[in-house]
């Protein structure tokens, strides 16, 4: 670690952070496995040596990505930058945005006593990074006026104007791109107006507000009933991360604090988020009653709660309801293609679901080589369709599950899953959850000519 944190003291560092986009709707195996592959391509970096070797480079990982800190000249993260995007045009799969900002950095100690970093120089950097969309290599001015002082840089910086971050703060930001690295178009968050563009500014509505829903407890008496809390938790997050004008922390990340004790204050400010949804489920008898609360993680204070108690059919209406009082709570906009994604379930079916919810829960903890488990996900799955034959998450599921027995365990026979996997995107493009690793893609199973 650079002597500079360990005496704690304010010091300027150029900071790259990173993150995967769309990563808090894969599962967590799919996560992991992502994660992996961006881990290995920053670990290849030139640059990123370099400064490790010299001792001028902190690293903190965040979940869904990283902030690499330098501390030598803001081209350190700018040209690790270009050596990622460069090797990721190898990663179809991966989609990565990024932002660069030079600015003050200084250590903190994080809630598990471990040396961290904060400051404005990571806060901005990661602002900017909110800005961009996949492939985006995003400046702060800052950055791009050191780097217009050297005619290597100069033809790449091409000057977007202001944007509006959290809180109504603008900064003015530069779009980095180049022949073979970042991407040339504008970020997409928000077309630009004919009066922003003359005033040479973009208005992305980056009043961004970020969000931990930390997993749900489950206060049934039943241990094994610890898949449907942890299922309503899931897809909370899932249809939170539809709305544009919020930040949602990975599921992978939240659930690293489940079951136990939080300070929400430390959680908010060890992820980096403004607010902490908690809550809890009982489910006994077709009945379900379910707590939950908004918590503004810089003084602890309840934004919203509700308890809702309601036959177990309600519990899609009741998901719909908190994801709303949510938004509304906030008083962040809801655009209409995100209020209809949100209250799109894939099956209306409570039994379907149930089936589902277990199968999803076996999938994601256990061991990936285990035939039992594969076949435990499939079985449920299957009876989650006869059940509901339109339901695509369930479709996508034995998908996964059936690629997983062909290519982790060996089992041979069957389609590999081709055939689920072609239903699942016939009834939508995007299900919930979808092969997506290498060997979890529908191009990588066998065809119908093998």
């Amino acid at each position: 670690m650079p002597e500079e944190l360990k005496a704690k003291r304010m010091e300027i560092a150029h900071v790259l952070f990173m993150d995967i986009v769309g990563y808090s709707t894969r599962l967590t195996d799919e996560q992991q496995a992502l994660v992996d592959e961006l881990n290995q391509i920053v670990r290849s970096s030139d640059e990123f040596n370099k400064a490790a070797a010299a001792g001028r480079l902190m690293k903190i990982p965040t979940g869904d990505g990283m902030a690499l800190i330098f501390y030598n000249s803001p081209e350190q993260p700018v040209e690790c930058a270009v050596e990622i995007s460069r090797a990721l045009r190898h990663h179809p799969g991966l989609p990565v945005r990024m932002g660069v900002h030079s600015g003050p950095v200084s250590a903190v100690t994080d809630v598990n006593d471990r040396v961290n970093a904060a400051g404005v120089g990571i806060n901005l950097a990661q602002q900017l990074m909110d800005c961009g969309d996949a492939g985006h290599i995003l400046l702060s001015k800052r950055v791009a006026e050191d780097l217009q002082q050297n005619g290597r840089w100069r033809p790449h910086l091409h000057d977007l104007g202001e944007v509006e971050l959290k809180h109504g703060e603008r900064a003015h930001v530069f779009n980095f791109y180049t022949d073979d690295a970042g991407n040339s178009d504008p970020p997409k968050k928000k077309a630009m107006s004919s009066t922003a563009a003359a005033a040479g500014t973009i208005d992305l509505e980056r009043d961004r507000v970020s969000i931990c829903v930390l997993p749900f407890a489950n206060i049934s008496g039943d241990a094994e009933q610890e898949y449907f809390s942890d299922g309503i938790s899931d897809d909370i997050i899932t249809d939170l991360s539809k709305v544009s004008a919020l930040h949602i922390v990975s599921r992978n990340t939240a659930f690293t604090f489940k079951g136990k004790p939080v300070d929400v204050r430390q959680v908010a400010a060890q992820l980096h988020v403004s607010h902490v949804l908690e809550g809890s489920v009982r489910k006994a008898a077709g009945r379900v009653r379910i707590t939950a609360q908004l918590i503004d993680g810089s003084n602890d204070s309840h934004v919203w709660a509700e308890r809702y108690d309601r036959d177990l059919n309600d519990i899609f209406a009741i998901q719909d309801e908190i994801s709303h009082a949510i938004v509304d709570a906030l008083k962040v906009k809801l655009l209409p293609e995100e209020k209809k994604a949100i209250e799109q379930h894939g099956t209306e079916n409570v039994d379907a679901y149930n089936l589902f919810l277990m199968a999803r829960q076996t999938y994601t903890t256990g061991s990936e080589g285990d035939p039992r488990r594969l076949d435990a996900i499939i079985r449920m799955c299957r009876r989650a369709v006869e059940i509901d034959p339109n339901y695509a998450d369930a479709w996508a599921l034995i998908a996964l599950a059936e690629v997983n027995l062909r290519w982790r365990v060996g089992r041979q026979g069957g389609d590999g899953g081709l055939a689920a996997a072609e239903r699942a995107l016939e009834l939508n493009p995007r299900p919930r959850i979808l092969p997506s690793q290498p060997m979890c893609s529908p191009s990588a199973l066998p065809t119908k000519a093998d």
